[in-house]
């Protein structure tokens, strides 16, 4: 997945940072030695020797700050030897109770990092149930997935995605839950859980949409709060029979899918309105399946509003008919990389919601049996 590739370069980035800042004690540490022995004593450079230890703490163990302070004593009894009027006992004093401060920062430093390493393992688990890999060819159609988190250190959103392989053909589900931390994340999952089942259930999408809105209906009551009315989720079904050649999609209040062919695009509005999921007892139950051509070769972008509602540094949205105008066919992994460094770059690497596409290819011979 997308995701998991981006981060592990951020990760990489971030892995030669701290190895680059690993060595700024002992450098800080060299450098004020070297000037404590060279300049005049008036100037007092030793004074600086307890900043070394109180840097270290911030990245170094509990052991390796105290042999650092041990260290700085050391130079400080070294200087002692050649400059008798330095107050050696104050500023021994000073490294002595900086080290001891800063060994103990280095403890607590170190227990939080253990708690935030074991939170984000729970988080990546909760992941890979919640957005699980996606199958890369399911009937003869490629398929790619890309998600991305509006902040760095996130795993998982209110964004969701799924693709069911079932015997009315391949069903792709996409939607964002209004909403973020652990209720959207809620929410979310059990919109998914309930597809996973429905999408193999029920013969018409009509049927799916249904047993979704039960779920979150379920869902929300299940977690009373202040914001129960705007507890909502956008969704598109799409639906692609077994040999392609057409493509059925209901869409409940969610930005539309496009539809790219040969080099033009087809931005496929729905032809009426159909309520946004757990709405429907304000809107009222009216949900309207369209039906389009899926020619051999063609391509689908979903997408959730992350993608359109980015900004740049004018406040201006992302063109997205526009930049895939100009782009080459390309495969889907190939569309979804390009899209994902084009809203880094378009948003100047500050993405503000997440972000979810699934793409889907067309197999390039349909199977005689299509009805």
């Amino acid at each position: 997945m997308i995701m998991s590739g981006w981060l592990r370069h951020r990760s990489a980035r971030l892995d030669g940072r701290r190895k680059a800042g690993w060595l700024a004690p002992v450098i800080l540490t060299v450098l004020i030695a070297s000037l404590a022995f060279s300049t005049p004593r008036e100037i007092a450079i030793s004074r600086l020797l307890p900043v070394a230890p109180a840097l270290a703490a911030a990245m170094w163990p509990v052991l390796a700050t105290v042999l650092l302070g041990a260290f700085c004593l050391l130079v400080m009894v070294g200087l002692s030897f050649a400059y008798t009027d330095l107050g050696t006992p104050y500023t021994g004093a000073a490294i002595v109770a900086v080290t001891l401060a800063a060994a103990y920062a280095s403890h607590v430093r170190i227990q939080r990092e253990e708690a935030l390493f074991h939170a984000r393992m729970v988080a990546d688990a909760a992941q890979a149930v919640l957005l699980r890999p996606l199958p890369r060819h399911v009937q003869g159609m490629e398929i790619e997935s890309l998600y991305l988190a509006a902040q760095v250190q996130a795993r998982i959103g209110g964004d969701f995605y799924e693709v069911a392989d079932t015997p009315y053909g391949v069903r792709l589900l996409i939607g964002d839950v209004r909403g973020k931390g652990l209720s959207a994340v809620g929410a979310a999952s059990a919109l998914i859980s309930c597809f996973r089942e429905a999408a193999h259930d029920e013969p018409d999408l009509r049927g799916i949409i249904h047993r979704l809105e039960t779920s979150i209906k379920r869902h929300s009551s299940g977690y009373p709060g202040q914001d129960l009315p705007e507890r909502f989720a956008t969704a598109v079904i799409a639906e692609i029979p077994h040999g392609g050649g057409r493509l059925r999609l209901l869409n409940c209040g969610h930005p539309p899918p496009v539809l790219l062919r040969t080099g033009r695009i087809q931005v496929l509005e729905p032809t009426a309105a159909s309520p946004p999921l757990n709405l429907a007892d304000l809107i009222g139950e009216n949900y309207f399946v369209d039906t389009h051509t899926f020619a051999p070769g063609d391509q689908l972008l979903l997408y959730t509003d992350g993608v359109t509602e980015t900004r740049d540094h004018t406040g201006a949205f992302f063109p997205l008919p526009d930049w895939l105008r100009r782009q080459s066919p390309a495969a889907p992994r190939e569309l979804l990389d390009g899209l994902h460094r084009e809203l880094v770059r378009y948003s100047g690497g500050r993405l503000e919601d997440d972000i979810a596409a699934l793409a889907v290819r067309s197999p390039h011979v349909v199977s005689r049996d299509v009805p």
